[in-house]
């Protein structure tokens, strides 16, 4: 029995469209000039998503809604559908239901080279991401969590490849929510979840500023200035301690408030030739994307 998996919405058409750009691009670039290519997906889900659209039929069926149910393609089936295809294809799910979805796609793909992991995808990454035949591979990676997952111990095993491109779907809002208003409202599990996410526990000065001013009764705390954007702004700056280029991201969605995600483009590789080509591609995508999927208000 095939298991769904119903999520998204306009702005996860957005982002698979521009990833699914990127990896052609990608592929067509770099095809010639490396032995292996590789795309791992750290949060695979089943290879396919579940869409659900709801209208209102009119006085043909008494008013009473429609419900259409689509399946359209995950960024699993993306990565095998690229040409110029990649050479290795690696999905990590902690899933089993899903997990058992992606070797069913991997056995209608024989010719390809598939691999299957059940797990952690940080403790995959961080364990296996090591390679000395970096050197004459690249690849590219997508990190779509489905919350505040992706630890920065992972994000580090990565950048140091040299070799690896990510598309990293940061999770603003769930930042937004751990890193409340107050320092003091943050409890242990929050304060666990940002020190995880960061690296250390930095984030606390730099986010909560030591001076603020006195309230009413002269009691001073601890406050975060920054909003949405501020906190956007922080995560570039935190990524580019560790990548040598990171793209502007996509805010998402970018039709409705309030923002939710941040797209980034992160690049590993420090040769200029290389941070010039990755970024003139995904600017061009990140562009292009954006400006044939704005809904007008």
């Amino acid at each position: 029995m095939t298991v769904e998996h119903d999520f998204g919405g306009q702005h996860t058409e957005l982002k698979l469209s521009i990833v699914e750009a990127y990896l052609k691009a990608f592929t067509l670039a770099l095809r010639d000039k490396f032995q292996d290519l590789w795309y791992i997906d750290a949060f695979a889900g089943t290879g396919s998503r579940t869409t659900r659209t709801t209208f209102d039929a009119g006085e043909i069926l008494e008013s009473r809604p429609i419900e259409i149910v689509e399946t359209r393609r995950g960024s699993a089936r993306i990565a095998i559908d690229v040409r110029p295809a990649f050479d290795h294809i690696v999905f990590i799910e902690s899933n089993p239901a899903y997990c058992a979805e992606l070797r069913r796609l991997k056995e209608q793909n024989p010719d390809r080279d598939i691999i299957v992991v059940e797990g952690d995808a940080n403790r995959a990454i961080q364990e296996s991401i090591e390679w000395d035949g970096w050197r004459a591979a690249r690849g590219v990676i997508f990190l779509d969590p489905y919350g505040m997952e992706v630890e920065w111990k992972t994000l580090q095993a990565i950048a140091k490849t040299r070799a690896i491109d990510v598309w990293f779907l940061f999770p603003l809002a769930g930042l937004f929510r751990n890193a409340t208003r107050r320092l003091s409202d943050i409890d242990s599990h929050k304060r666990a979840a940002l020190t995880r996410i960061f690296g250390s526990d930095d984030w606390e000065k730099e986010l909560y500023p030591l001076e603020s001013s006195p309230d009413l009764f002269g009691q001073t705390e601890r406050r975060r200035e920054a909003n949405v954007q501020g906190l956007e702004r922080y995560v570039k700056g935190r990524l580019e301690t560790i990548f040598p280029k990171v793209l502007k991201p996509l805010a998402l969605p970018i039709d409705s408030k309030p923002q939710r995600f941040s797209l980034f483009l992160c690049i590993s590789n420090p040769e200029p030739k290389a941070i010039g080509l990755a970024t003139r591609i995904g600017n061009h995508i990140l562009k292009t994307g954006i400006s044939s999927n704005v809904v007008p208000r």
